[in-house]
């Protein structure tokens, strides 16, 4: 491909490869010296599935670069999570200190991270291969992070069954929370309903911009 068509997309490729260099660079170092190396295997499980699953369809359904870059930033954000566990991360990542929180709150910065940022890739998918708009589009993109939410959270409790319950108490990251699930996922889905909500405003005003 040559001409300004090419030339338009060279930006657009070299911000995308630099954001996945970033997420490499930290990724790569959050896996040095974990404070959990089983978490830590535990916590990437579902990182490396998806990875795969990008990389596998980036030629034949690649996605837009607001998606990937979303989806970059929660792994980032994941893979610091996964390093320290998410119950011992720097209280200055979740703001503990300044508010005096006795509970390290970087999981449920990340819960609600996971509604806000996969939004978008998700309603992208949604919108191209089915033909839901408007309404059912966003209840179908909120609905399908619940799901994801839940289903994580079921994970984990089979993985808590399955191997030992103090190996998986890091991976669980209740810290003594019995609603700790159903936080989570309120999280999660809070973070969703603000990003569909964003993004229809953002569509209106530019549609409102728009010449007639």
């Amino acid at each position: 491909m040559t001409g300004p068509e090419a030339s338009s997309r060279r930006p657009r490729r070299l911000l995308l490869a630099t954001a996945c260099a970033a997420y490499l660079v930290i990724w790569i170092l959050a896996a040095i010296a974990p404070v959990d190396r089983f978490d830590w295997l535990l916590e990437n499980l579902l990182v490396f599935a998806l990875v795969a699953a990008l990389l596998a369809s980036y030629r034949r359904f690649p996605l837009s670069d607001a998606s990937y870059l979303c989806m970059l930033a929660f792994l980032a954000m994941h893979a610091v999570g996964a390093h320290y566990t998410y119950a011992q991360a720097p209280p200055v990542l979740t703001a503990s200190e300044l508010f005096g929180f006795t509970r390290n709150h970087y999981d449920r910065v990340a819960h609600f991270a996971f509604g806000l940022l996969f939004a978008y890739p998700v309603r992208e998918v949604l919108q191209r291969v089915s033909n839901l708009r408007g309404p059912r589009l966003a209840f179908a993109t909120v609905a399908m992070l619940l799901a994801a939410s839940a289903g994580y959270e079921l994970v984990e409790w089979w993985v808590a069954l399955i191997v030992d319950p103090h190996a998986a108490y890091a991976y669980l990251g209740t810290q003594g929370d019995v609603f700790d699930s159903q936080k989570d996922e309120s999280l999660a889905l809070a973070g969703a309903l603000l990003s569909v909500l964003l993004g229809a405003l953002v569509a209106r005003l530019r549609d409102g911009r728009a010449p007639r």
